[in-house]
């Protein structure tokens, strides 16, 4: 899968688009990636938060990092230290059969789902997630310290 991708560092912003409602079949999505120990700390924060605060999430084969489905055009505005906003460009990251299908395969070959897609159901909104990763980025470091 080719995609192009980097952590950006732009001025904040919000979502480009109503991320309430699920993408559209076969929407091309960016792909936000972090630790795995931070995104699983985000993970329960979002969940912790209210739903749907958390959408899709995959991990890799090895269980270091965390990939969390957003919005298409997220990757403009990304500027979270620690993590990388991949873009799709409309070429990439699919979740082929997201509405058909209960349990479709990782769109990253080597992955799985941490947090499979629920049909119908919304990806990420960055700025939640962007704010998710902030606390947990907090809450690591203090346990860190604490040592």
């Amino acid at each position: 899968m080719e995609m192009t991708g980097g952590s950006c560092t732009t001025a904040r912003r919000g979502p480009s688009q109503d991320i309430s409602a699920p993408p559209p079949p076969e929407a091309p999505l960016d792909l936000v990636t972090v630790p795995a120990r931070q995104g699983l700390e985000a993970v329960d924060i979002l969940r912790r938060g209210g739903a749907p605060a958390v959408g899709p999430v995959i991990h890799d084969g090895a269980c270091d990092t965390l990939g969390f489905l957003v919005p298409p055009g997220t990757a403009e505005a990304w500027d979270v230290p620690g993590s990388a906003c991949t873009r799709t460009n409309g070429r990439g990251l699919r979740i082929p059969g997201l509405h058909a299908d209960p349990d479709p395969e990782p769109p990253v070959t080597g992955s799985g789902w941490l947090l499979p897609p629920a049909d119908g159901g919304p990806v990420t909104d960055p700025e939640v997630l962007r704010e998710a990763l902030d606390e947990a980025a907090r809450m690591i470091e203090a346990a860190d310290n604490c040592r």
